[in-house]
């Protein structure tokens, strides 16, 4: 069983200087405190924290206070690179060794490690116990490991990689060693799966919160998707958002027709070259261009914190991909806007992926599809629910949520409406799946039900039967998402693999007689609402101060060669056009400014923030 022994309270004050004094940071997130102090004292832990919970820090801190060297298992080289840019930004001392390295860049990097001036070297799992590693690291008697992205090690999770399951050795190569599991999307059988194939010893096991109040969850019927999508991207004009796809083909379709509305985009997918995809994240991190079209390949490896905008043109395939897809946006706690656009066609589709993807696997078993059919359920429960998106995400993975209202989400918003009929119009569906002997799908009933004149419905004659034409006045798309949301709701059953047809349960004869009350959705898009955490974030802070802080921002990072978020995130940003600091030691005040920052930018900030307010005017660096 997982344990939870209380950690000790040894070095607190070591660890807010450290935070204050690298990171600018005044104080910790929920659990950051629990979790570092487990480093320092060398304490197995398995950390779940959402995305934007400050994971990092974590593993950060405790070799900066032992004055070790750790190391930190990572299986991105662009997540790498980016978290060793923003470490030595703030005066860190961090390197990667990975197989994107010049031959000069490695030797230069593997010095530094075997000099013993590094605190943290991050590596790729697959190179972290070949022998040229362990020869570097052996000297060093590395005493701390940090497993990012540990849900990768589970066959129950949602993203599993053999490579992860190499790092079971570990344990025996390094017996004297703490070891440290981060993830941000796991239920309690991954968790029991990580300590179990980790070896972990009596771990402190931390699991912070689910919920990302700063984000504000929307579910849409797809009707017409690129006007859709077009729609909330002009809601973020000028700002990072990422739109997901299933298919490389629509991806590429996508931002085509996003570069036609005049959207600065680009499409990225695991079919383009490497070359391809690496400029891609390059020009997304370095501002160039606003919105990536991608299919799951992208996200993990980039590290951008002001993403404001998620949307998902199709529906993901598990409530798990989608917390950690969606979760890419507003990762600096800033309000961020998160869209699925669903169709029930999108279900259809995963299904044969998923069948296609067990016929290509040598020991695919059928145990692992009845898994991912169970996600997938889950998945379309979420979309069809009229529930608080919040609650519905939090209770998923095993937490209370305690909150009457989230304020963020299309639910609490009032953005979705309600079929006023519902009642009504769910018992003509009943009954027509019953007059047509509960023989046919969802295509056909709907065709009954809409009064289609088509050669199948006049063949069977069901152009005759009592409940031919009643619900004409919907649209076949709006009536076959109303069924779907029976189907989902366990109102209606769907039977069969390959051509499934309705069949009434229990709860559909409840529903017929009157003894059951339904509630569904309209299947249109209500007008979206601004949060209550966004009118918030933006309290006292002078818009125009902050975009002309974005302006130096850019041009700094240019002439540095690293993206703008390295210097300081937008959430610093917005401190500092609310606080705007005349002095070094004002401006060392502002959230997420360090020493190290503010000897290196202060100077420049604080005299456009002055020059700002004088002249009213953008100001750039000379």
């Amino acid at each position: 069983m997982l344990s939870q022994p209380p950690a000790s309270r040894a070095g607190d004050d070591a660890i807010r200087d450290a935070i204050r004094r690298v990171w600018g940071f005044s104080s910790l997130r929920p659990l950051q405190a629990e979790a570092i102090r487990a480093g320092i004292e060398g304490r197995d832990a398995l950390v779940v924290l959402p995305t934007g919970g400050g994971k990092s820090l974590c593993y950060q801190v405790p070799p900066l206070i032992t004055e070790r060297t750790d190391v930190v298992i990572s299986p991105l080289i662009a997540l790498m690179k980016d978290q060793v840019d923003a470490l030595r930004a703030n005066g860190y001392p961090a390197v990667a060794l990975h197989s994107g390295m010049s031959d000069g860049e490695r030797v230069a990097a593997e010095k530094e490690i075997a000099a013993g001036r590094t605190r943290l070297v991050f590596v790729a799992p697959e190179r972290v116990l070949s022998g040229r590693f362990l020869r570097l690291i052996n000297p060093l008697g590395v005493r701390a490991f940090a497993i990012d992205e540990a849900h990768c090690i589970s066959h129950w999770g949602h993203d599993f990689r053999p490579e992860y399951r190499w790092l079971a050795r570990l344990r025996s190569t390094f017996p004297d060693a703490s070891l440290h599991a981060y993830t941000a999307t796991a239920t309690p059988q991954v968790r029991q799966d990580i300590v179990d194939q980790l070896q972990l010893r009596e771990p402190h096991v931390l699991v912070g919160s689910f919920d990302r109040p700063n984000l504000t969850y929307r579910v849409r019927a797809k009707l017409e998707a690129r006007p859709q999508i077009i729609d909330a991207l002009r809601r973020h004009a000028g700002q990072a958002a990422i739109v997901y796809c299933i298919s490389r083909r629509e991806t590429e379709s996508l931002a085509d027709a996003l570069r036609e509305a005049k959207f600065k985009a680009a499409c990225y997918h695991a079919g383009l070259n490497p070359d391809q995809r690496r400029r891609t994240q390059e020009d997304f991190a370095n501002e160039r261009i606003d919105v990536v079209c991608a299919t799951v390949a992208f996200g993990m490896g980039v590290d951008r914190s002001d993403v404001r905008c998620v949307i998902h043109a199709a529906m993901p395939k598990s409530i798990e991909h989608y917390q950690q897809e969606a979760g890419r946006a507003g990762r600096d706690g800033l309000e961020a806007e998160c869209l699925l656009l669903f169709s029930p066609a999108d279900a259809l589709r995963w299904e044969s992926l998923l069948a296609r993807s067990l016929e290509e696997q040598e020991d695919g078993a059928p145990e692992w599809l009845d898994a991912q059919h169970k996600l997938l359920r889950e998945m379309r429960g979420y979309a069809n629910a009229v529930r608080c998106r919040h609650r519905m995400l939090v209770e998923h993975f095993g937490q209370r949520f305690d909150s009457e209202s989230c304020g963020a989400c299309d639910v609490c918003l009032g953005e979705v409406e309600e079929l006023s009929d519902a009642n009504t119009v769910a018992q003509k569906v009943l009954s027509c799946v019953a007059r047509t002997r509960e023989s046919f799908g969802i295509g056909h009933v709907v065709d009954v039900l809409r009064g289609a004149r088509n050669d199948r419905v006049q063949a069977l004659r069901h152009h005759e039967l009592s409940t031919y034409g009643l619900l004409k006045h919907f649209e076949k798309k709006s009536l076959t998402d109303i069924v779907y949301q029976l189907v989902e709701q366990d109102l209606l059953t769907r039977d069969g693999d390959e051509l499934p047809v309705l069949r009434l349960n229990p709860a559909s004869w409840e529903v017929m007689r009157g003894e059951r009350d339904v509630r569904l959705r309209k299947p249109v898009g209500g007008v979206a609402k601004r949060s209550k955490g966004d009118a918030a974030s933006w309290e006292g802070v002078s818009e125009g101060l902050f975009e002309a802080l974005r302006g130096l921002r850019r041009q700094i990072a240019d002439e540095a060669g690293v993206p703008p978020y390295v210097i300081f995130s937008d959430a610093t940003l917005r401190d500092m056009a609310r606080q705007k600091p005349k002095s070094p030691g004002a401006f060392l005040n502002v959230y997420g400014v360090g020493e190290t920052k503010r000897r290196k930018f202060g100077a420049a900030f604080i005299e456009a923030i002055k020059a700002f307010e004088d002249r009213g005017a953008r100001i750039v660096p000379e």
